[in-house]
């Protein structure tokens, strides 16, 4: 027994280091983002592998000026990657955007995102001047007696987001910000177990108000 130890602990050592070589050869065999072939198929999409062009939905540049669709320009990277692989699954199920992403491979998603996340945002605007204040005062400090969070806490003050973990809010249309939230309340959108808990929470009147506060955001 102890003299067959050493060669047990050779052979481990052996394939844990092979292991390791498998994973980094992996892990560098995904070629760089790159943003240029995102813009390409952004605004042209592939038609022969199903693909429609973003820029129908979501505007030049990812401004989008239809107030349905999100828009995505100056969104996180990782975020939007995580985005598109949760519409190829059950978690984000929208009739449109689950056949694109379908349609989408690796190397498509990171092309999209990095070239999404380098465009500049073009500003919105809050729009229910009755409600503003209320917005703001749920987006800075939450509703203590429903244990709703401040909004700030996770997407920042201003709402730019923190890279990585939390999207960018600021100037995005109030009506898609709501739909989402809505989303997350029915459990038609199962992508985010705290936003889940947070949209179960609210009323239809404070989706209202803390979307159209959001959409001032710069």
């Amino acid at each position: 027994m102890n003299r067959a130890l050493p060669s047990f602990v050779k052979f481990v050592s052996v394939a844990m280091l092979s292991l390791s070589s498998l994973a980094i050869a992996a892990e560098g065999s995904s070629a760089p983002a790159d943003a240029a072939k995102g813009s390409t198929l952004y605004s042209s999409g592939d038609a022969s592998r199903g693909i429609t062009a973003c820029v129908a939905c979501h505007g030049a540049a990812g401004n989008s000026t239809i107030s349905v669709n999100p828009k995505l320009a100056g969104q996180h990277e990782a975020y939007l990657q995580k985005q598109l692989y949760d519409f190829k699954g059950p978690a984000r199920n929208n009739a449109v955007m689950t056949a694109i992403a379908k349609a989408m491979s690796e190397e498509d998603i990171r092309n999209i995102a990095a070239y999404l996340a380098t465009q500049k945002p073009a500003p919105g605007a809050a729009k229910n001047k009755d409600t503003v204040e209320w917005g703001k005062k749920i987006y800075r400090a939450g509703i203590a007696e429903k244990s709703i969070p401040a909004c700030a806490g996770c997407h920042s003050p201003n709402g730019a987001g923190i890279p990585a973990q939390y999207p960018r809010l600021a100037g995005q249309h109030q009506d898609y910000s709501v739909a989402q939230l809505t989303n997350f309340r029915t459990g038609a959108r199962t992508n985010s177990a705290q936003m889940t808990a947070i949209g179960k929470r609210m009323s239809d009147d404070e989706m209202k108000a803390v979307s159209d506060y959001m959409a001032g955001l710069k």
